[in-house]
Protein backbone atom coordinates (compact mmCIF):
# COMPACT_ATOMS: atom_id res chain seq x y z
CA UNK A 1 0.00 0.00 0.00
CA UNK A 2 1.36 3.44 -0.91
CA UNK A 3 1.80 5.89 1.97
CA UNK A 4 3.01 9.45 2.24
CA UNK A 5 4.04 10.64 5.67
CA UNK A 6 5.95 13.64 6.97
CA UNK A 7 8.58 12.50 9.45
CA UNK A 8 10.71 15.00 11.34
CA UNK A 9 9.79 17.63 8.77
CA UNK A 10 10.59 15.59 5.66
CA UNK A 11 8.01 13.86 3.46
CA UNK A 12 8.49 10.19 2.63
CA UNK A 13 6.57 8.17 0.05
CA UNK A 14 6.84 4.39 0.19
CA UNK A 15 4.99 1.25 -0.72
CA UNK A 16 4.61 -0.73 2.50
CA UNK A 17 3.02 -4.02 3.42
CA UNK A 18 -0.24 -3.33 5.28
CA UNK A 19 1.00 -5.34 8.29
CA UNK A 20 4.15 -3.22 8.78
CA UNK A 21 4.15 -1.47 12.14
CA UNK A 22 5.12 2.17 12.35
CA UNK A 23 8.11 1.16 14.50
CA UNK A 24 9.30 -1.29 11.83
CA UNK A 25 8.81 1.32 9.09
CA UNK A 26 10.81 3.92 11.02
CA UNK A 27 13.63 1.54 11.93
CA UNK A 28 13.89 -0.70 8.88
CA UNK A 29 12.80 1.48 5.98
CA UNK A 30 14.00 4.90 7.18
CA UNK A 31 16.88 3.80 9.49
CA UNK A 32 15.48 5.95 12.30
CA UNK A 33 16.67 3.55 14.98
CA UNK A 34 16.06 5.86 17.94
CA UNK A 35 12.56 4.41 18.13
CA UNK A 36 13.22 1.28 20.15
CA UNK A 37 11.15 -1.88 20.09
CA UNK A 38 11.01 -3.41 23.53
CA UNK A 39 7.84 -5.43 23.89
CA UNK A 40 5.73 -5.26 20.68
CA UNK A 41 2.60 -4.90 22.83
CA UNK A 42 2.67 -1.17 23.75
CA UNK A 43 3.47 -2.00 27.37
CA UNK A 44 6.99 -0.59 27.71
CA UNK A 45 6.82 2.73 25.83
CA UNK A 46 10.30 2.48 24.30
CA UNK A 47 8.73 3.06 20.87
CA UNK A 48 6.87 6.26 21.78
CA UNK A 49 6.71 8.82 18.96
CA UNK A 50 4.37 11.71 18.20
CA UNK A 51 1.76 11.42 15.46
CA UNK A 52 0.07 14.69 14.64
CA UNK A 53 1.31 16.05 17.96
CA UNK A 54 0.10 13.19 20.16
CA UNK A 55 2.32 10.61 21.86
CA UNK A 56 1.61 7.09 20.57
CA UNK A 57 3.23 3.66 20.78
CA UNK A 58 4.71 2.96 17.34
CA UNK A 59 4.89 -0.81 17.84
CA UNK A 60 1.12 -1.28 17.74
CA UNK A 61 0.29 1.36 15.13
CA UNK A 62 0.48 0.34 11.49
CA UNK A 63 2.48 2.46 9.07
CA UNK A 64 -0.58 2.67 6.80
CA UNK A 65 -2.49 4.30 9.67
CA UNK A 66 -0.17 7.33 9.60
CA UNK A 67 -0.65 7.96 5.88
CA UNK A 68 -0.97 11.73 5.51
CA UNK A 69 0.16 12.40 9.08
CA UNK A 70 3.12 14.17 10.65
CA UNK A 71 5.38 12.01 12.81
CA UNK A 72 8.11 13.21 15.14
CA UNK A 73 10.68 10.74 16.42
CA UNK A 74 13.48 11.24 18.92
CA UNK A 75 15.72 12.13 15.98
CA UNK A 76 13.45 15.07 15.24
CA UNK A 77 13.59 16.56 18.73
CA UNK A 78 17.00 18.20 18.43
CA UNK A 79 17.59 21.33 16.38
CA UNK A 80 20.60 20.21 14.38
CA UNK A 81 23.37 19.57 16.88
CA UNK A 82 21.52 21.48 19.62
CA UNK A 83 19.63 19.15 21.93
CA UNK A 84 16.01 19.83 22.82
CA UNK A 85 15.62 21.22 26.38
CA UNK A 86 14.11 17.90 27.46
CA UNK A 87 17.14 16.01 26.14
CA UNK A 88 19.45 18.49 27.89
CA UNK A 89 17.53 18.05 31.14
CA UNK A 90 17.82 14.25 30.95
CA UNK A 91 21.56 14.62 30.43
CA UNK A 92 22.04 17.20 33.20
CA UNK A 93 19.92 15.33 35.75
CA UNK A 94 21.10 11.79 35.00
CA UNK A 95 17.63 10.79 33.83
CA UNK A 96 19.01 7.76 32.05
CA UNK A 97 21.24 4.83 32.72
CA UNK A 98 21.30 2.14 30.04
CA UNK A 99 19.43 4.45 27.64
CA UNK A 100 17.06 1.91 26.14
CA UNK A 101 13.91 3.60 27.44
CA UNK A 102 15.24 7.14 27.04
CA UNK A 103 13.86 7.96 23.56
CA UNK A 104 10.37 6.89 24.62
CA UNK A 105 10.70 8.74 27.93
CA UNK A 106 11.77 11.94 26.17
CA UNK A 107 8.86 11.68 23.74
CA UNK A 108 6.42 11.00 26.59
CA UNK A 109 7.90 13.95 28.51
CA UNK A 110 7.37 16.24 25.53
CA UNK A 111 3.72 15.17 25.44
CA UNK A 112 3.34 15.75 29.18
CA UNK A 113 4.85 19.24 28.94
CA UNK A 114 2.81 20.14 25.85
CA UNK A 115 -0.39 19.38 27.75
CA UNK A 116 0.76 20.71 31.12
CA UNK A 117 3.67 23.19 31.03
CA UNK A 118 4.06 23.14 34.82
CA UNK A 119 3.31 19.58 35.96
CA UNK A 120 3.53 18.37 39.54
CA UNK A 121 5.52 15.27 40.40
CA UNK A 122 2.23 13.36 40.51
CA UNK A 123 1.26 14.68 37.05
CA UNK A 124 4.61 13.54 35.64
CA UNK A 125 4.43 10.10 37.21
CA UNK A 126 0.88 9.67 35.91
CA UNK A 127 1.94 10.87 32.45
CA UNK A 128 4.76 8.34 32.36
CA UNK A 129 2.48 5.38 33.02
CA UNK A 130 3.08 2.92 30.22
CA UNK A 131 6.75 3.88 29.85
CA UNK A 132 8.99 1.50 31.78
CA UNK A 133 12.54 1.98 32.97
CA UNK A 134 14.29 -0.93 34.59
CA UNK A 135 17.37 1.01 35.68
CA UNK A 136 16.62 4.38 37.24
CA UNK A 137 13.73 4.05 39.66
CA UNK A 138 12.20 7.08 37.89
CA UNK A 139 13.40 9.67 40.44
CA UNK A 140 15.88 11.31 38.06
CA UNK A 141 13.48 10.98 35.13
CA UNK A 142 10.87 12.96 37.06
CA UNK A 143 13.54 15.45 38.13
CA UNK A 144 14.63 15.78 34.49
CA UNK A 145 11.11 16.55 33.32
CA UNK A 146 10.66 19.11 36.09
CA UNK A 147 13.95 20.74 35.06
CA UNK A 148 12.90 20.71 31.39
CA UNK A 149 9.64 22.44 32.33
CA UNK A 150 11.61 25.16 34.09
CA UNK A 151 13.91 25.61 31.06
CA UNK A 152 11.05 25.70 28.57
CA UNK A 153 9.00 28.13 30.69
CA UNK A 154 11.94 30.48 31.36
Amino acid sequence: MQISVKINGKTFDHDVEPRTSLAQYLRETLSLTGTHIGCDTSGCGACTVHVDGVAVKACTLLAVQVNGSEVTTIEGMANGSEMHPIQEAFKENHGLQCGFCTPGMVMAAADILKNNPNPSEEDIRHGLEGNFCRCTGYHNIVKSIQHAAEKINA
